[in-house]
This record gives C-alpha cells, structure tokens and sequence, in this order.
C-alpha cells in the first residue's frame, strides 16, 4: 500500500467542522493531546508502517516549508 495523497474525505468540510468542534473549549494542551491521541488512533488503524512512514516525512517537510 502506498499513501495516498489524492483528496479523499468525503464530506470534507464537516470532517473539519468536527475537528474543530473537538478542540472548542479546550486549552492548548489538552488540544495538542486530543490531537496526537487521534493521530495515534489513526495510526494503529492504518498500521502499514511504510505508509506511516512516508506520512511522517510528507507532514515534516510541509510543516519545515511552512514555518515562518
């Protein structure tokens, strides 16, 4: 399996929404907990470790691109 880096959230928007909704009342770090819990979660569901890892790279060299 490869990662797949076509849109592919159906319902894009209300995902966002959601996640946005999780996060509303909390603080700082309780966001970035419930944040890396789900990515965890996410994580064990997908559970190809080649996947995950070209994942974690793609996210890394998007944030370093970003950084300002």
């Amino acid at each position: 399996m490869s990662l797949n880096r076509q849109p592919n959230i159906a319902e894009h928007d209300a995902i966002y929404e959601e996640l946005i909704n999780a996060q509303r009342d909390l603080g700082d770090e309780q966001a970035e907990m419930f944040l890396a819990k789900l990515v965890l979660i996410l994580a064990n569901h997908v559970g190809d470790r080649a996947v995950l890892s070209e994942a974690i790279a793609l996210a890394r060299a998007n944030t370093l691109a970003t950084a300002g």
